[in-house]
């Protein structure tokens, strides 16, 4: 748990968003539709997919592929 807690320490403000965003809007606070994060995020910040290929590789979200299409299910890594 500190390990995870110190991994979300040096997150970028939209890193930061993204993961709040997950936790409050997603299915049980854990998994979330490409688009409808994309959705979410669109006001606040443009790039969705690139944070989220920095996130996965930080090991706190996962995903099919690489770098996420529009059916993509986002899931939060505990």
């Amino acid at each position: 748990m500190q390990d995870n807690q110190n991994k979300q320490d040096n997150l970028s403000n939209e890193e930061k968003f993204i993961l709040k965003t997950i936790k409050e809007s997603g299915e049980n606070g854990k998994s979330i539709s490409y688009k409808n994060l994309q959705d979410l995020c669109a006001d606040e910040f443009e790039g969705v997919r690139l944070i989220l290929k920095k996130l996965k590789g930080k090991n706190l979200v996962d995903f099919d592929g690489i770098i996420p299409g529009f059916s993509s299910v986002i899931i939060l890594v505990s």
